[in-house]
């Protein structure tokens, strides 16, 4: 089973696991500020759960290519989508400031996660 590793915590998913839910599901704090309460619940539209990811994940899907191609994204930065991404690998997750995650700063404090899909 793959680890992810994300705001300090280390978890197992099953591979071919929806970033999203398994980051969920183990209260890792996926949104920034009101993103927590307004956002697209996972089907790629709103673009706030926007993450970096090292390690072996899914190819981006049309759906993550086109929402981090318009602003505040930039289809330049190396981000994806968690609600899109399928996590095949052992992989380390970093979450970064501003509303759509689209900031340059870390964030890792905890706070109350959205609510288990």
């Amino acid at each position: 089973m793959p680890k992810v590793t994300a705001q300090g915590k280390t978890f197992e998913c099953d591979r071919g696991a929806n970033l999203r839910r398994a980051l969920l599901k183990n209260n890792v704090c996926l949104y920034n500020q009101q993103a927590t309460l307004i956002n697209c619940r996972g089907i790629g539209s709103c673009g706030t759960c926007a993450v970096a990811i090292e390690g072996e994940v899914s190819e981006a899907n049309w759906r993550d290519r086109t929402r981090r191609a318009l602003p505040p994204h930039s289809a330049q930065r190396d981000l994806r989508l968690a609600c899109q991404t399928k996590v095949l690998g052992d992989i380390k997750v970093t979450k970064f400031d501003g509303f759509w995650g689209q900031g340059s700063n870390p964030v890792g404090t905890s706070h109350e996660a959205e609510p288990k899909p």
